[in-house]
């Protein structure tokens, strides 16, 4: 523990030996977000994970740079499915403690992984449509949605809670006591799901109680009148058995009727029910088939329709690259690119412009020598300051975090100058945190052999080894 004055080790004493400051009450609010962080804990070690959350907040109040605590609280909220609220507390963790922290190893987790972040960005999205759809009392659709939900992220609580409430609203009681029961699993001390659960019990009990009801004995006598005396028969006490006649054979007729009826009447809805209920089962697992089977149908016609209208791009590019009288129009092009730079050297966008036309659509190999002179001569003297312009709109995207467009623009800015150090590093970073390896790794061993011995270059040798050992 260090004074928050000088930064000095605390002893035991309620001064700092340092500088002299008080700093009793300083490590009292310290001991407590420790305390709290204990607590926290030992929750999270039984899967009391709500109980856990509750105490790691007190113990981020008395003391927000307890990373301990931030660090645990993101690995609960990530447990629990909160991937978004778990990501907030690793960043917070990261800001405030940068170096050795191990927040940086799980968000890295998280980011590195594109199919993992489409995945967290989907059940999002359903979920927020699965509470538009209850907000709509379309608990049909609100169903299927957290279905999804589930299946693309099983331990979310708050989808698991959801859906059994739609089912304690439908009456089906069994159905949400499986997904309470899996909530329980994850956090054994949810309150909300405890309170659920409880509910759910008691409508199940109820329900066994009406099913298998108990016999009531009669405890009054009978009694009956013989001429002119009142005769009581004692409780319990039966008839004796006289031969069956006539009476006898018609009530067991009767009886065997009313059986009869009584299972037309009552057993046979029952039954017809059970497979009204299995026959919409059905229909809606056939119908969320027949959706995902739509959804492919429409995403290959559109797939057709991308490639038809590329097609006719194509066909229009190859128009417009030859001439009517047969000469290819990049020649024009670049000349033209020529001439503008000539008359107006500080104007170098229209250049820019024709040269990257010129590196898109034309094999420069392919071209005669004198092409490709005088194309690397008008390359050679805008590149510098077209490289610095793109290198600065490229980094500014890289440190944005869209690592996409940063790409897009520091590629440029290394094709208008291939020495350009600086852009090569952050192109190879762009590729890095973009999550394409192997690109990455490519850029790195080209700063490496641009720069040996530069800074660059090491960190470069740094990265190349980090990759290499995951």
């Amino acid at each position: 523990m260090r004074c928050y004055n000088c930064g000095g080790r605390l002893s035991e004493h309620d001064f700092c030996t340092g500088c002299g400051v008080d700093v009793a009450l300083y490590k009292r609010i310290l001991m407590t977000s420790n305390r709290f962080y204990n607590d926290g804990l030992a929750k999270a070690n039984v899967r009391d994970l709500s109980g856990a959350i509750g105490s790691l907040r007190q113990s981020l109040k008395f003391n927000k740079n307890n990373i301990d605590a931030r660090n645990l609280l993101g690995l609960i909220y990530f447990e629990t499915g909160e991937v978004v609220a778990a990501l907030s507390e690793w960043v917070i963790s990261k800001n405030l403690r940068p170096g050795k922290n191990i927040a940086d190893t799980y968000i890295e987790m998280v980011q590195s992984n594109a199919v993992r972040l489409d995945s967290i960005n989907q059940t999002i999205k359903k979920y927020n449509q699965a509470l538009a759809y209850c907000q709509q009392d379309s608990m049909d659709l609100a169903v299927i949605q957290l279905k999804k939900v589930l299946s693309l992220n099983p331990r979310f609580v708050r989808a698991h809670q959801l859906l059994a409430l739609l089912y304690i609203n439908m009456e089906e009681w069994e159905k949400a006591k499986r997904e309470l029961d899996k909530c329980l699993v994850i956090d054994r001390g949810n309150t909300m799901t405890l309170r659920y659960k409880k509910e759910v019990d008691r409508m199940l009990a109820s329900d066994e109680n009406v099913k298998n009801p108990g016999k009531k004995k009669s405890e009054e006598a009978i009694r009956y009148q013989s001429d002119n005396e009142i005769i009581i028969q004692p409780v319990n006490v039966k008839e004796p058995k006289t031969t069956m006649g006539t009476s006898t054979v018609i009530n067991i007729l009767i009886g065997i009727v009313l059986g009869v009826l009584a299972t037309y009447f009552l057993i046979r809805p029952g039954i017809l029910q059970s497979a009204q209920s299995r026959a919409q089962e059905e229909s809606r697992t056939f119908g969320e088939q027949l959706d995902a089977k739509t959804a492919q149908i429409v995403d290959l016609e559109q797939q057709i329709a991308n490639l038809t209208e590329e097609n006719n791009a194509l066909h229009g590019q190859l128009d417009s690259y030859v001439g009517t009288d047969g000469t290819l129009q990049t020649f024009d092009s670049l000349l033209d690119a020529a001439r503008g730079y000539i008359e107006n050297p500080s104007e170098l966008e229209q250049a820019a412009q024709a040269l990257e036309s010129i590196k898109e659509n034309t094999e420069l190999t392919e071209t005669s020598e004198a092409f490709q002179n005088l194309y690397q001569a008008l390359l050679t003297a805008i590149g510098p300051g077209i490289s610095s312009d793109y290198y600065t709109t490229g980094y500014q995207y890289y440190s944005n975090g869209d690592y996409a467009a940063a790409i897009k623009d520091l590629e440029k800015a290394v094709f208008y100058n291939s020495e350009n150090g600086d852009a090569l590093f952050a192109l190879g970073n762009s590729y890095r945190k973009n999550g394409d390896e192997d690109k990455a790794k490519e850029i790195y061993n080209k700063v490496i052999e641009l720069l040996p011995g530069s800074e660059r270059a090491r960190r470069s040798q740094a990265y190349l080894d980090e990759m290499d050992a995951q």
